[in-house]
């Protein structure tokens, strides 16, 4: 791939992450950890979601599988060749494993988890040897942007 074709993979990815974070903002609206994701095929949104854990009380409400769920929808099949998965935060290992189940071809992500990521931070289950499909992945898109609205978001929690 060129310059150009690099240059223009780069812009997609920060406005597809963009899209993210504005659905992050809105889960922190609805007093949930802002963190909002996109699955994109061909140029177009086919899922989207933020979590929703607490006001489903729904321990599997993460915004990937709201958007996986979307997706497969939309897609009417729960795998999802093609698609790139836009999320603010590293996928912890349910949602990774969500990703691979649905043959995600390619994970991008803004924040790193230090304490559950899955996707190379504290174990990578996006491309576990032992499975048999494995993902693209590209960490760290909108890094700060992302990591401040969930700092922001804790911060603001622990003061009340």
């Amino acid at each position: 791939m060129g310059e150009l074709g690099a240059a223009a993979d780069r812009q997609l990815d920060l406005m597809w992450m963009n899209r993210a974070l504005g659905l992050a903002r809105r889960a922190q609206d609805h007093g949930e950890v802002p963190v909002g994701a996109v699955v994109v095929a061909g140029g177009k949104v086919v899922g989207e979601g933020f979590n929703n854990t607490i006001s489903a009380s729904d321990p599997t409400a993460h915004a990937e599988i709201v958007a996986l769920r979307c997706a497969a929808a939309v897609r009417r099949n729960y795998r999802l060749p093609g698609t790139t998965i836009y999320v603010t935060l590293e996928p912890c290992a349910m949602c990774a494993g969500a990703i691979v189940q649905a043959r995600v071809g390619r994970v991008v992500f803004g924040a790193y988890d230090d304490r559950a990521g899955a996707a190379g931070s504290v174990m990578d289950v996006l491309n576990c040897a032992a499975l048999n499909h494995r993902c693209a992945v590209k960490g760290g898109v909108l890094l700060e942007s992302s990591a401040r609205l969930l700092k922001e978001f804790f911060h603001a929690r622990r003061a009340r």
